[in-house]
């Protein structure tokens, strides 16, 4: 049987990624000035802090979620939020000399930090993607979602500048649902991490990011909301590959049918 068309949806409602957060901001536009401030301020820190973090496992662990989430050689690639390049530069392992990526992040300071020859850099927001409708194969955002406006607008866009067939992950940390290790996470983030950061970091507010990390994560919209945000703009075969129960690894495709609205 022919598949029905499934028709690009229009303008979703907004679907922040998580509650507010006044310990750091009191409203929208504080939120915005916040992130360029923290993530600009911060950005030579994070690739050394995260290693440490993630004793040495992160680029295994990336290159392996990019795979299953469909990436192959040869792709045009979107990394949304691409920071300091952490997902990038597993991308382009796997998509080789055939392939291209482009990178999209609204902090000039993290991508400041990237030294991966090829790629194009291009400040914007997940919102409003500076891409052009149908442009690439593969979008993937790592651990960026909490630090977007509108989940809902984000997918959208997603969406529209995926071929049809396209695929994309978003990796992100979720706070486990048990209380006793939702309490251990929470005591090794709010803690532990702001202090290896005060140590191993070179600025001298890098510890305020690390813990407005945990805030944001134990502040975020459920696994659940994520799967149907994702549905809502269209995407089919969408899925959740939880590794830990923290580790999560949304993903996607946009169908092949699709007809893009006009």
């Amino acid at each position: 049987m022919t598949p029905s068309p499934s028709v690009a949806p229009g303008n979703p409602a907004i679907l922040p990624p998580h509650t507010p957060l006044p310990l750091y901001y009191k409203n929208e536009a504080e939120h915005q000035a916040f992130l360029r401030r923290i993530f600009d301020s911060t950005a030579a820190d994070y690739d050394r802090i995260e290693s440490v973090l993630a004793f040495g496992t992160g680029p295994a662990y990336r290159r392996a979620a990019l795979t299953q989430a469909g990436l192959c050689a040869g792709a045009q690639v979107l990394d949304v939020g691409i920071g300091t390049g952490l997902v990038a530069r597993e991308a382009l392992k796997i998509i080789g000399p055939t392939g291209k990526l482009v990178g999209v992040d609204p902090s000039v300071g993290m991508m400041e930090q990237i030294n991966l020859p090829g790629v194009e850099l291009v400040p914007g927001v997940a919102e409003a993607l500076p891409r052009p409708d149908a442009s690439c194969d593969f979008v993937s955002m790592g651990y960026a979602m909490r630090h977007i406006s509108d989940v809902a607008a984000a997918f959208s866009e997603f969406h529209r500048v995926l071929r049809p067939g396209g695929r994309l992950v978003v990796l992100e940390i979720t706070k486990p649902e048990g209380r006793i290790a939702t309490a251990l996470l929470k005591g090794y983030m709010r803690a532990v991490v702001p202090l290896i950061a005060r140590v191993v970091g070179r600025r001298s507010n890098t510890s305020e990011l690390w813990r407005y990390y945990w805030d944001t994560i134990e502040a975020c919209i459920a696994p659940e909301r994520v799967l149907e945000a994702l549905r809502a703009a269209g995407f089919t075969d969408v899925r959740r590959h939880a590794s830990l129960g923290v580790f999560s690894e949304y993903m996607a495709r946009k169908p092949e049918n699709t007809v893009e609205a006009g």
